[in-house]
């Protein structure tokens, strides 16, 4: 573990609210919990600045991860034709989002995106499958999935998210060497009926407890944008200091058309930091993830996140395209940050052709123009 720079002599401490948010570095670092009312100015007062919360809360970031970022690939590895109505997800039955379903992939489609996702510098392959959860037949099959990229890349680690999930099914999970669990709170307990009517936030709560009583780490996030207060966002924030959750995925809402939830709130780029900079210092040792919208609400400020965040995702998201590969790993590597694994960043980022005026227009409509729905080759890059 890296020895962080004296708080009180960082250079953040001069600007305006330097002296607040060197405090939050210092607490954190002395591992004195968040209090819920500077956590609401973290969001909220406008005479901190937010590059002076940004460096403080990297103090706490290098602390825990030095200067290394963890890539995530996602694996949807069954698309759509769920039963829930979350109201942001366009796998929902309520949404008219245009995805074109498909059930679950095989073990030989799974096990050649993991190779995919391991050549491609991932630290962690994170299988996704849709629907309510899985039973007992379904999980003994997960669990197979799980032995099997394990067995063959022993160095990647392995996350999944299927739903609801008991004590059994998460222990089964466990014995077969899934590192970690996803299960998202996503929003405040207040407002959770709002956004989903077909579980509850208490269902997602026990999956969580579920996973830990079986030994694994818990990943868990939100989605910022949903109309939520500061307050609710300060809420989740402390509510996953108490789980003691080890990954943090934060969410921007995407504006998908068809789905419910089809329009963010509040979400400018300095917000969004501001967002990551709660997580951050709510949740020192935590994987903190600038995850989903991380391209089209950040925007210029896209470098910085990796200030008080740690790792992110690779080749997009669930449905959503994201960033090319060459420009995530250029921001990386132009930042002088490091890949976490067995990849050098600028050996990826220069094996990739150089960037051209579609894949730099492709990246304008990612920050201006809108999202796009992957296409079936992008989510099934190994289909037999």
């Amino acid at each position: 573990m890296s020895t962080p720079p004296s708080p009180n002599t960082t250079p953040h401490a001069a600007l305006p609210g330097g002296a607040f948010a060197t405090r939050l570095a210092a607490d954190a670092l002395a591992g004195q919990p968040l209090g819920p009312d500077d956590a609401l100015r973290i969001l909220t007062d406008e005479q901190i600045d937010v590059f002076a919360l940004a460096h403080a809360a990297y103090t706490v970031r290098h602390h825990h991860f030095g200067r290394g970022v963890q890539v995530h690939i996602l694996n949807n590895a069954q698309n759509g034709r769920c039963p829930e109505d979350c109201s942001y997800c366009t796998q929902a039955k309520t949404s008219d989002a245009d995805i074109e379903p498909y059930p679950i992939k095989n073990q030989e489609e799974v096990l050649a995106e993991a190779g995919r996702a391991y050549d491609a510098g991932a630290h962690r392959y994170c299988m996704v499958f849709s629907g309510r959860g899985p039973t007992e037949k379904r999980t003994q099959q997960l669990a197979g999935y799980v032995r099997a990229v394990k067995d063959k890349y022993p160095s990647l680690e392995v996350c999944v998210s299927a739903g609801l999930l008991d004590d059994e099914k998460a222990q089964v999970l466990k014995l077969a060497g899934l590192d970690r669990l996803n299960h998202n709170l996503n929003t405040s307990r207040a407002r959770y009926g709002d956004i989903c009517t077909t579980h509850t936030y208490d269902d997602r709560v026990n999956t969580l407890l579920s996973a830990k009583r079986a030994g694994l780490q818990t990943c868990s996030g939100l989605i910022a944008g949903m109309g939520e207060s500061p307050g609710e966002l300060v809420e989740l924030a402390l509510t996953l200091a108490e789980l003691k959750a080890e990954s943090i995925p934060v969410n921007f809402l995407l504006p998908f058309e068809g789905n419910v939830l089809d329009t963010p709130h509040g979400l400018t780029p300095a917000y969004c930091l501001r967002v990551l900079c709660l997580f951050r210092f709510a949740n020192p040792s935590a994987d903190v993830r600038c995850a989903a919208g991380r391209e089209y609400h950040l925007r210029g400020l896209e470098p910085v996140s990796l200030l008080p965040a740690n790792s992110l995702f690779l080749d997009g998201y669930l449905n959503g395209r994201g960033a090319e590969r060459r420009r995530t790993y250029a921001m990386i590597a132009d930042a002088g940050f490091d890949l976490v694994g067995d990849h050098c960043v600028d050996e990826l980022r220069d094996a990739l052709p150089a960037d051209t005026p579609a894949s730099t227009a492709a990246a304008a409509d990612l920050t201006h123009d809108g999202v796009a729905i992957k296409t079936m080759d992008e989510l099934r890059p190994a289909r037999p």
